[in-house]
């Protein structure tokens, strides 16, 4: 048996077998996405948040009294009313469709353990957020993955969909804006999916993650949610991304189906029994207040991201990118023609000497000369210095 002391990291330690060598024995998959939970680097383009918003900031917006009155028992079983009537103004939906969860991977977790029996199957679109894959994984669930291309701007690929699909297939799984990259993928795609799956995987659930959908930019109202487009489409959401609030750790599913979203909530209950009360009160003040929040950080969003835009294309002969449609995240790649497999490596060797951070494309299914870069997480004033960091990095892998 492993044991630690106190002054030891259990992230940092083999635990249940070397998982250098394949010998991770935990039911949940080890990703070294973990580590960004641990490190916060002066430089970090790693994270896909927008800046964190304070407790000051959000009972700025709040009524303190009821805060103040707010007792600490136990929460509804699926979630505090007046958060999940808020939430159903976002997602266009009514509130009794709205199931809250601690984040949207629990969601996603609840849902792929409640749809899915031994010897059925989900289908994951990847590259993904590491718990979307890795949930559906210790859930037991068979994973099937479709992994969208660099080349085509990761754009749904339905005849590799189509050749996954089965009578077994019992969840669809798919992000947009996806993570790493940022793509959305339109409501026509979806549609056409949701036929696709008809034909192919007539039982199968279609779960979109919408976690990125309001985080736009500028000027640009985001996508509207594709909750209300059919009985078979499930969407998570939370107040982490966009809204800046992952500490909250509140997030929601919304299912049409009364059987699956009755089977939902008793999981929840067997698992969580019901969330944080004071966490729901906060959640709900911060989306019902979400246009002033949102208007701000969608300015922020747009000047950054022009930023960045200028910096990929200075060094459009060392790397390439996908432009995101939304969220605070994209995909970059170290040009083949130009750094090769030592290269790559030194690369990520220099950047802790350059106080940088980057999510390494292994860590999301892609190849790790790709990057997840999130440039919304640093203050303005701090993106450029990092930008001008990660050439320095990109100069010492070559030198």
């Amino acid at each position: 048996m492993t044991t630690f002391s106190a002054t030891e990291d259990p992230t940092k330690l083999p635990a249940t077998g070397d998982r250098t060598k394949g010998e991770w024995r935990g039911r949940f998959p080890y990703n070294d996405i973990i580590s960004l939970l641990d490190v916060n680097r002066p430089l970090n383009l790693a994270e896909s948040t927008s800046q964190d918003l304070t407790v000051g900031e959000i009972l700025d917006l709040a009524d303190l009294d009821s805060i103040r009155s707010l007792k600490l028992g136990y929460g509804k079983s699926a979630g505090a009313v007046a958060l999940r009537e808020a939430i159903s103004e976002v997602c266009g939906v009514p509130a009794e469709y709205v199931v809250t969860t601690q984040g949207t991977a629990l969601g996603l977790f609840l849902l792929a353990f409640e749809v899915c029996r031994p010897g059925d199957e989900a289908v994951l679109l990847t590259p993904c957020f590491p718990p979307s894959r890795d949930c559906l994984t210790g859930a037991g669930v068979h994973v099937q993955e479709v992994k969208l291309s660099f080349e085509n701007g990761f754009r749904l690929n339905l005849s590799a969909i189509e050749a996954k699909l089965s009578t077994k297939t019992k969840l669809v799984s798919l992000a947009s804006p996806q993570n790493p990259s940022g793509v959305q993928t339109s409501r026509e795609e979806i549609e056409d999916l949701l036929a696709l799956m008809k034909r192919a995987a007539p039982q199968a659930v279609l779960f979109v993650d919408e976690t990125y959908r309001e985080a736009t930019y500028g000027d640009k109202l985001p996508m509207e949610s594709v909750a209300s487009l059919d009985l078979r489409v499930v969407t998570g959401a939370s107040v982490s991304k966009a809204l800046g609030a992952p500490g909250l750790r509140t997030g929601w599913l919304t299912i049409a189906d009364p059987d699956l979203r009755a089977r939902i909530t008793i999981a929840k209950m067997n698992t969580v029994i019901s969330g944080s009360v004071l966490d729901e009160a906060l959640a709900t003040v911060l989306i019902q207040k979400r246009s002033g929040v949102l208007e701000s950080r969608r300015r922020l969003l747009a000047g950054a991201l022009t930023k960045l835009a200028g910096w990929c294309e200075s060094e459009a002969t060392r790397v390439e990118w996908v432009r995101p449609n939304a969220g605070a995240l994209c995909c970059v790649r170290l040009r083949a023609d130009v750094f090769d497999d030592r290269a790559v490596e030194k690369f990520w060797d220099v950047l802790p000497g350059h106080d940088l951070q980057l999510a390494s494309g292994s860590w999301f299914g892609e190849e790790n000369r790709s990057f997840r870069l999130g440039f919304g997480y640093l203050p303005p004033e701090r993106l450029g210095p990092a930008l001008t960091a990660l050439s320095m990095a990109m100069d010492a892998s070559l030198s």
